[in-house]
């Protein structure tokens, strides 16, 4: 008889797995310790995926509360700006009228040319 072979007539026996199935090892009997050890483990596993959890909705919700108060500033500010650019147009007007009357302007010796200004309203609108 040849080394490493077995004898004729004996059968091996290969546990043959399906494709994508691996056997599954025969689980070993555990001391009360191993038992204490995985529960103690199971239990600390646990703990820190709620704390995790926790935190991460705590963040969620954090950053929801800033959204919302920054959607509410954007508001006010959009509100001033509306208010702002009305005032600019109205003061602009009366800038306007009274520069026909005024008797400072309207005197040949205080004349001094004013190079013509750009719309102020639109240098001032966002983009």
């Amino acid at each position: 008889m040849s080394q490493g072979l077995p004898a004729a007539g004996s059968v091996l026996q290969r546990s043959v797995a399906a494709p994508g199935n691996q056997p599954q090892p025969q689980p070993q009997p555990q001391s009360p310790e191993d038992d204490d050890r995985k529960v103690r483990r199971r239990e600390k596993n646990r703990v820190a995926a709620q704390r995790s959890r926790k935190k991460q909705t705590q963040k969620a919700d954090k950053l929801h509360e800033e959204y919302e108060c920054l959607e509410q500033e954007n508001t006010m500010l959009r509100r001033e700006i509306g208010k702002l650019t009305e005032e600019l147009k109205h003061l602009t007007e009366a800038l306007k009228e009274h520069e026909k009357m005024c008797p400072l302007l309207l005197c040949p010796l205080n004349f001094v040319p004013v190079p013509p200004r750009p719309d102020p309203v639109a240098g001032c609108l966002p983009r």
